[in-house]
């Protein structure tokens, strides 16, 4: 793809005659809509993405802003984050909106990780975070406005269980926020199990379940809004970076990482592209 003898220019043939053989492996991998680079960093933004990380963690930042935009709660509400991960969101949360937030995880890494964001963030007051069940919470019935969960019901083994107790902490007329990942098609075994090795989650199922087991715990659906395209996205860059940063992995996390992770990536991506669909939906405990 490029001129026979190095550090010569090219002539007019030589450039017709690469795009000639090579303009669509061009397209798969720049872009078919055109033949120039895109746009992915909106021209005068004061803190430019450079790498694909960088682009993943912006990524990041924008679903956690549309999510507390969908949300919304008052200030001064009390907002449990059910599967609060390591804590930025719930700080966010609580800085954007002037609620209070509980946040609870399984991990004990990413408890600390919570709390050393909190020590050093603006709205680290109206915070807190403990170790803590989705399946089994610690709170009193009807001891929480409203409450979000970030892409933990996803691991839940028992997801009814887990709207149930959401419920119960719930005031009358309190509303809760999930994402949910859901089955599209008919998979293969080997794509399903690289789904639930890689992520720690049962297997999906279609969204008519999950609707189903809303209604089943109780729940209002108030809205839905069908999100796959940014999973798909998602699925696809975690691959890429997964390769490109293959001896970074194995320096931080040993070999046996790459021998764990190796053959779940092609079928994760293709689970991911053809099979995966994602939701966020608002759902109200009713008032009576």
């Amino acid at each position: 793809m490029a001129a026979e003898a190095q550090g010569t220019a090219p002539t007019p043939d030589e450039v017709g005659a690469m795009y000639d053989q090579y303009g669509d492996l061009l397209a798969d991998l720049l872009g078919s809509s055109a033949v120039h680079i895109g746009m992915y960093v909106p021209h005068g933004t004061r803190a430019p993405v450079t790498t694909l990380v960088d682009m993943a963690d912006v990524a990041q930042d924008r679903q956690t802003e549309h999510l507390i935009d969908t949300f919304d709660p008052a200030p001064g509400t009390r907002v449990l984050d059910i599967g609060c991960g390591t804590g930025a969101p719930a700080l966010r949360l609580a800085q954007r909106t002037g609620c209070r937030v509980t946040g609870i995880t399984v991990s004990r890494t990413q408890l600390a990780r919570c709390q050393e964001r909190q020590a050093v963030h603006p709205a680290a007051e109206r915070v807190e975070f403990a170790y803590g069940n989705a399946m089994a919470l610690e709170y009193d019935d009807a001891s929480f406005d409203a409450a979000w969960s970030i892409d933990c019901v996803p691991h839940l083994s028992d997801r009814a269980l887990g709207l149930r107790e959401a419920l119960r902490v719930l005031k009358p007329g309190g509303r809760f926020l999930l994402t949910e990942f859901t089955l599209r098609g008919t998979p293969t075994e080997a794509e399903m199990s690289a789904y639930t090795t890689l992520w720690a989650c049962p297997p999906l199922r279609p969204f008519a379940a999950l609707i189903g087991e809303i209604d089943e715990a109780g729940f209002q659906v108030e809205q839905v809004q069908d999100m796959t395209t940014n999973a798909v996205l998602c699925g696809e860059l975690m691959g890429v970076l997964y390769q490109d940063r293959r001896e970074e992995i194995e320096r931080r996390f040993g070999k046996e990482a790459l021998t764990h992770t190796d053959p779940l990536i092609g079928p994760f991506r293709s689970f991911t592209r053809r099979h995966t669909g994602y939701h966020v939906l608002v759902l109200r405990k009713p008032a009576g």
